[in-house]
């Protein structure tokens, strides 16, 4: 054997001992890690195991019709702190030690749950135990503690190398507090879900997708690494008008404190469309004051006095009596069939001699006439008068938005004495909301809406969805009946005999400045079995102005004592329309500006439609541009030449030059919060134009008449 050969085996020797060495040593570790050391490494990969964490989704906003927030989401946090993450065990626990007392300062002096000492306690009992999630705070902090937390000391805008970790949720919030609030709803704190109102109603459009995560120990700290992304909640806007709700919600409000009423309830709809512009609903606290708890506008109950205007149109239809003919009335009541129970009026009026026309009958709300006009014209035919009901329209329902809604519910009468007293609106039972509905349709010409409380759904990204009231009916009756019971609610109103006519102590419904008509309602209570005569519900549910009706009004108050339907709900409907009359005449006044004023306002950068909607009623030169209308943000301003604006939800919008509400409206569209300081246009914004926005982030917006 050569040199050669045996140098080569040496090195070939050499080479494979080095390598089943090294195997040797391989096999020997893989032996030992799985008998001696498997517990400890069987403990070590639960620890690194990945944990799969849900993406909450940001929850569609709700609007009023004029893209007002009335309900909407901000970002809140939960702090937790790792006491076995690395960076606080490390060199024998020294860094906790080190830094526990300024950690335990900076929590006391941002969040201030607890003292200084209470919190250093709280994090040695904890770093004693080794909890993994141990949390800083009870509840939910906002985004402006939170960014003050991770910028103070000793974090200084980075808390992970303190074993520090956050969790975001999302809050519910209503900017306008109380107002219209059982309308919107409210939400579970928990799981963010909806819980009555339009919340719960739209809550799987509102809530949106929930995205996957997966919580993973990425070098010291904790992340979450997104496996599918949450995708936000459709925004909903509403035909709520939040000025006109304000109002609703004051003269209710008043109305209920004068009258010491259990509760109340008032709506305001649009004749024409059947939106609802305000709702309002009021319960009486334990301390006197009232705060909305139930959606009385959906809950049935007996109308009293005001189904007298819906028995005597059918009376009339039917051809069965005229507006002249007259009843015998009397100071003793009137006993159809039970003598121990006659049927009586209210008041009597001496002047009239004891004879009404069937028109006074109404205007004075008279039982007696009423239930005599029913009574003759479907004696023992109570059948025919609950089918002419019908085709009236009493029946026609319609899927409301409310959650709870109940549907009218009228009965065929059973005897004689049920069915006299139903002329007057008791064994009957309608929501005020069906009642509006109705008494919308006798001032709409005939025509019956359904009411409509959501306008349109939309996202920020996908196509929306346009909702319309649909007509339930085409005509409640002929025409000439509509005139005559049109006739009748104004003479309630503005005939000297009318329960809702001025008297020398109240201006009750009578308006020297929009005229309103109507018909009032008064109804006992019906307690343990028997009406009672002391306590009553009032109301009043009319339109105006009553010679080209725009809006219809319903008010009920529940439980009072020795009150006045005309004076209480007629008066209360009165000042809501004087109001929201008034509101209306500011834009008129403009209107009617004359021709001869060359000079033209300003008009502040924004959204294109409201601009040009209002431009086209002030007759101004920016309604004939017809290339803005094809873009959603404009200035219409710029060398009299329209200019598109881009308004995304990637970058920063210019908002300077806008109005408040424009201005808002566009930062919200990023995800972040505008502060609004001053009136009249931004002058100045916090947040630098084209960056990116920081979801939940603040942007500061200087405002000043131009």
């Amino acid at each position: 054997m050569s040199d050669y050969q045996k140098r080569l085996i040496f090195r070939f020797a050499l080479v494979f001992g080095v390598v089943a060495i090294g195997f040797a040593c391989i096999l020997g570790k893989i032996i030992i890690i799985q008998t001696t050391q498997r517990d400890q490494w069987a403990a070590l990969e639960k620890t690194q195991q990945a944990t799969k964490r849900k993406l909450e989704p940001r929850r569609g906003n709700i609007y009023d019709c004029n893209n007002r927030l009335l309900s909407g989401s901000i970002p809140t946090y939960r702090f937790f702190i790792d006491m076995k993450a690395d960076p606080l065990t490390v060199r024998n626990n020294q860094r906790f030690n080190l830094y526990r007392d300024s950690i335990a300062l900076c929590l006391a002096t941002v969040i201030g749950e607890h003292s200084k000492e209470e919190y250093s306690k709280r994090l040695q009992n904890g770093f004693d135990k080794k909890m993994r999630r141990m949390p800083l705070h009870s509840g939910r902090i906002s985004y402006t503690k939170y960014k003050e937390l991770i910028a103070a000391p000793p974090f200084y805008g980075s808390v992970k190398r303190f074993g520090i970790y956050y969790e975001e949720h999302q809050q519910r919030v209503r900017p306008y507090g109380d107002l219209c609030s059982r309308t919107i709803g409210s939400t579970y704190s928990d799981s963010g879900n909806g819980k009555s109102g339009l919340e719960m109603r739209y809550n799987d459009m509102l809530y949106g997708k929930e995205g996957e995560a997966i919580e993973q120990k990425i070098g010291t700290t904790k992340e979450l690494v997104p496996i599918t992304n949450a995708i936000d909640g459709k925004n909903i806007v509403t035909t709520i008008d939040a000025d006109f709700q304000d109002i609703v919600d004051t003269e209710l409000r008043n109305a209920m404190t004068q009258t010491n009423g259990e509760w109340g309830c008032c709506i305001l709809m649009e004749t024409a469309t059947g939106e609802i512009k305000a709702i309002s609903n009021l319960d009486r606290n334990e301390t006197e004051s009232y705060s909305e708890k139930v959606n009385h506008a959906v809950v049935r109950m007996e109308p009293g006095s005001m189904f007298k205007t819906i028995a005597l149109m059918a009376a009339l239809d039917d051809g069965k009596v005229a507006l002249s003919d007259t009843f015998h009335v009397s100071r003793d009541g009137w006993v159809y069939n039970d003598k121990k129970h006659p049927i009586t009026d209210s008041h009597y009026i001496e002047e009239l001699g004891g004879v009404m026309t069937v028109k006074q009958g109404l205007t004075a709300s008279s039982n007696i006439v009423l239930s005599k006009v029913v009574t003759s014209s479907y004696e023992k035919k109570a059948d025919r008068f609950i089918r002419k009901l019908n085709n009236m329209g009493l029946d026609k329902t319609f899927p409301c938005e409310i959650p709870g809604a109940q549907t009218p519910f009228i009965p065929t009468p059973s005897d004689r004495e049920t069915f006299a007293r139903m002329s007057f609106g008791y064994s009957v039972e309608l929501p005020p909301l069906y009642t509006l509905m109705y008494y919308n349709a006798i001032a709409n010409n005939g025509r019956m809406v359904s009411p409509l409380i959501v306008k349109q759904i939309y996202s920020e990204t996908g196509p929306s969805e346009m909702f319309y009231s649909k007509t339930l009916q085409h005509s409640i009756c002929s025409s000439r009946t509509l005139a005559q019971v049109r006739e009748c609610l104004e003479s309630v109103v503005w005939d000297s005999l009318g329960t809702a006519s001025a008297r020398k102590w109240s201006r009750k419904a009578q308006s020297d400045k929009v005229h309103v008509a109507g018909k009032t309602g008064t109804a006992r209570l019906f307690v343990s079995g028997r009406y009672l005569t002391t306590r009553h519900r009032i109301a009043f549910c009319g339109y105006f102005p009553m010679e080209q009706p725009r809006y219809t009004c319903i008010c009920v108050i529940h439980d009072v004592q020795h009150r006045d339907a005309g004076n209480d709900c007629g008066g209360t409907v009165r000042r809501i329309a004087e109001r929201v009359m008034a509101h209306h005449s500011i834009v008129q006044r403009s209107t009617d500006a004359t021709a001869d004023n060359k000079t033209e306002p300003h008009i502040k950068r924004g959204m294109t439609e409201p601009v040009v909607r209002l431009s086209r009623d002030l007759d101004l030169a920016a309604c004939e541009s017809r290339d803005n209308r094809r873009t959603k943000w404009s200035d219409l301003n710029r060398n009299d030449n329209d200019v598109a604006l881009s308004i995304t939800g990637n970058k920063v919008p210019n908002v300077i030059g806008m109005g408040a509400i424009d201005a808002v409206y566009a930062i919200e569209q990023t995800g972040m919060i505008a502060v609004v300081n001053g009136t009249g246009q931004v002058i100045r914004q916090s947040v630098a134009v084209g960056t990116t926005p920081l979801k939940g982030g603040t942007v500061y917006l200087e405002l000043r008449q131009m």
